[in-house]
């Protein structure tokens, strides 16, 4: 069986999906996930888009905008018509999934060079937009108790998650984004794309928009819960609807040493699980666990781990369960910041902690052997996935 290698990852940063503050609020997400496309293959000229075997693209909401914007985005950007591609919905781990999918396909054989791609637009396609939902689905669940909010106050509840060390985990998510921010470790991931500030003057953008540099303790603390009354669940502690696009650059091993691509990290492993969408947060302890089983793994072989920050309670539920850790601030869990404060496009963030955990295993952590990367997603979806270091 073929490696499947990580030759490259690209992102926009994410930005707020607000109509009045976001950066991208006057960009369709098929223009920036089209540039993030563009951007992909002059970083990586040895190769014409005529050679991609296919593209795979996630994504959570796909209607309006995003209607099959797997295919519609790639031939809008004048990409070969030849090249197949395949629209990927699990919510959240979307984006990850897409990334599954391409490892798997140059792993058995049948292509040598693929894209997968994540992108989300929460404020021209919002959660929820244009869905009709099973009415047996409400004979089953309560309606009440399915959306996002609510499924994290559960979360919180039965795993007894206090709400100050969510506050912690939000604290130090924000510190660690600044300072990864501003030492330069998002420059060879984040392109540049043109956005507009609040007054309406065009810029480029190229720093998520969310992290905040005055995160305060005390300024949480007197946050309400707009998801149950006397709820432990703010918006500090909570990812905020956001924007962005990603890409990775997968190729055979093979391919990549014959086109003279260097690399760092190979696929290893995946693994997608269901759970209760009631407390759908906890999911990824339960894919984590099926991932470290299937490849024969334990929680110290691992080095690295990208947990997506859905929510506060969830994170800290998941990593205690699994044995990971216990409080913020953690040694080796999203280590330049998480969702907290980098944000949460949805769609792209299960390519996002991939493509941010494969440049942070190739600089801050360049002897690390194993990294996972894992999130919950909407409606009890969840999923993980291990990376190890090429030995060469």
């Amino acid at each position: 069986m073929k490696e499947c290698v990580v030759v490259d990852g690209i992102r926009t940063a994410n930005v707020r999906a607000h109509k009045e503050k976001g950066w991208f609020r006057n960009v369709r997400p098929d223009e920036y996930l089209i540039k993030i496309y563009e951007e992909l293959f002059k970083r990586n000229s040895k190769i014409d888009p005529e050679q991609v075997d296919a593209v795979f693209c996630g994504t959570a909401n796909q209607s309006g905008m995003q209607n099959d914007i797997a295919r519609l985005a790639w031939l809008a950007g004048g990409f070969p018509e030849s090249v197949p591609t395949n629209g990927i919905g699990q919510q959240c781990p979307s984006g990850m999934s897409a990334t599954e999918h391409a490892a798997r396909a140059i792993m058995c054989g049948e292509g040598d060079i693929f894209i997968a791609s994540g992108v989300e637009d929460m404020q021209k396609v919002p959660m929820s937009f244009a869905i009709d939902f099973p009415p047996r689905l409400m004979e089953r669940y309560k309606f009440e108790d399915i959306p996002m909010g609510a499924t994290a106050e559960k979360v919180a509840e039965l795993y007894n998650v206090k709400r100050e060390d969510m506050e912690l985990m939000a604290y130090w998510s924000h510190k660690k984004a600044v300072a990864a921010r501003d030492a330069g470790k998002f420059a060879n991931e984040i392109i540049p794309v043109e956005g507009h500030k609040e007054d309406g003057t065009p810029f480029m953008v190229d720093r998520d928009q969310w992290i905040r540099e005055d995160v305060s303790l005390e300024q949480m603390a007197t946050m309400k819960s707009p998801f149950k009354e006397n709820g432990v669940v703010t918006a500090a502690v909570s990812s905020p609807l956001t924007a962005g696009a990603c890409a990775l650059l997968l190729m055979s091993r093979e391919k990549a040493d014959e086109l003279g691509y260097d690399y760092h990290i190979k696929y290893a492993g995946g693994a997608m699980a269901g759970c209760d969408p009631t407390v759908m947060g906890i999911g990824p302890l339960y894919a984590a666990q099926k991932l470290l089983k299937l490849t024969g793994k334990t929680v110290k072989d691992i080095d690295v781990w990208e947990l997506n920050e859905a929510f506060g309670s969830q994170s800290l539920a998941v990593l205690r369960e699994l044995g990971v850790a216990e409080n913020a601030p953690f040694d080796n869990v999203n280590v330049w910041g998480g969702a907290l404060a980098l944000g949460h496009p949805l769609g792209e963030s299960g390519a996002r902690i991939i493509v941010t955990l494969n440049n942070i295993m190739k600089t801050d952590y360049k002897d690390a052997k194993y990294g996972v990367a894992m999130l919950c997603g909407g409606f009890g979806n969840a999923n993980a996935s291990l990376w190890e270091r090429v030995e060469k």
